[in-house]
């Protein structure tokens, strides 16, 4: 079994995969490991209509496995296995698949991030019909509908006013009597007129309904945490805004990331604090947190790493 690698990418979206696509056809032969969710976050996407390219759309998963043809056409090497730990302070840099070891002259991550859930079983099931944890990507689908948010921060906020664009109603359901929102966000909600407010209130199920492999959601079961009562609220769409958590557990106390986790670059690279650990994608992203920047920022670290492995070998 070949061991070695000039590159080694960790994660397999639209990051990871672009990063394999470029350095696959700079002839650096990458190994990808594809991890816990081959393809992302895209995954448990059913329409993405938003990225260049596709005028009538395309399934996530279908974009993904596009995308994963496209670079072992050039020579990408694609592993569905999960890396168990990594040892940055050695070079090459040392990579574990539990007891496998791989080495690498450098290394992309681009594990992503993870939509924080609510962790109950119908809101997994109704994933990506009808639940959703990003506006951006799928207001579209729910025009002139009445739809949920769940949230009470700043990022629930502007998600729900970017979905008053497309439903005809948004009722934001918050666990407290108030918001942790900043001032102006809150005030910038509470002002727009197709929102209104479910307080002291906790999802407990989706209802919907599944036929022959069609789903659709109708509605919530919500528990008042006040009073114990449960009621149903009647919508046709339900948004997650309870935050994202990136993927870097693998990486503490060997990489620099802030205070939430996402990994931290130097200045307009996708270079870490390690010469020759390149970041890409969501892991490195809490802003924009779309498939096509994370495109363009698995293409800046295949760059950045192909002449990080040639100025090794030069």
């Amino acid at each position: 079994m070949q061991t070695h690698s000039k590159i080694i990418i960790i994660g397999s979206g639209p990051a990871g995969l672009t990063a394999a696509l470029y350095t696959a056809r700079a002839n650096l032969s990458p190994l990808v490991f594809e991890g816990l969710q081959p393809g992302g976050q895209l995954t448990i996407t059913t329409e993405v209509e938003n990225y260049p390219g596709f005028e009538h759309g395309i399934m996530g998963p279908e974009l993904m496995d596009i995308m994963r043809k496209q670079a072992e056409r050039f020579g990408s090497r694609n592993e569905f296995k999960i890396v168990t730990k990594v040892d940055f302070s050695v070079r090459p840099f040392k990579i574990w698949c539990d007891e496998e070891l791989y080495t690498a002259d450098a290394v992309i991550i681009s594990t992503g991030a993870s939509a924080k859930l609510l962790n109950i079983p119908s809101e997994h099931k109704f994933m990506g019909y009808g639940v959703s944890a990003c506006a951006t990507c799928d207001g579209f689908f729910f025009k002139n509908q009445e739809i949920a948010v769940i949230g009470g921060g700043d990022t629930a906020m502007e998600e729900a006013n970017y979905l008053t664009k497309f439903a005809a109603k948004v009722t934001m359901i918050h666990r407290r009597d108030s918001l942790r929102a900043s001032k102006i966000m809150e005030e910038r909600a509470r002002k727009n007129p197709k929102i209104s407010f479910v307080w002291n209130s906790v999802v407990e199920e989706v209802l919907g309904k599944d036929e022959n492999g069609k789903k659709s959601i109708s509605g919530l079961k919500l528990k008042d945490v006040v009073t114990e009562q449960t009621s149903v609220f009647n919508c046709t769409g339900l948004f997650l805004a309870i935050g994202h958590q990136p993927n870097t557990q693998l990486f503490k106390g060997q990489l620099e990331m802030d205070s939430v986790g996402y990994l931290l670059t130097k200045g307009k690279s996708t270079a870490t604090n390690i010469p020759g650990v390149f970041a890409a994608g969501d892991v490195a992203d809490p802003t924009y947190r779309q498939a096509i920047s994370a495109a363009g920022t698995g293409c800046m670290a295949a760059i950045d790493a192909e002449r990080y492995v040639e100025g090794l070998h030069s």
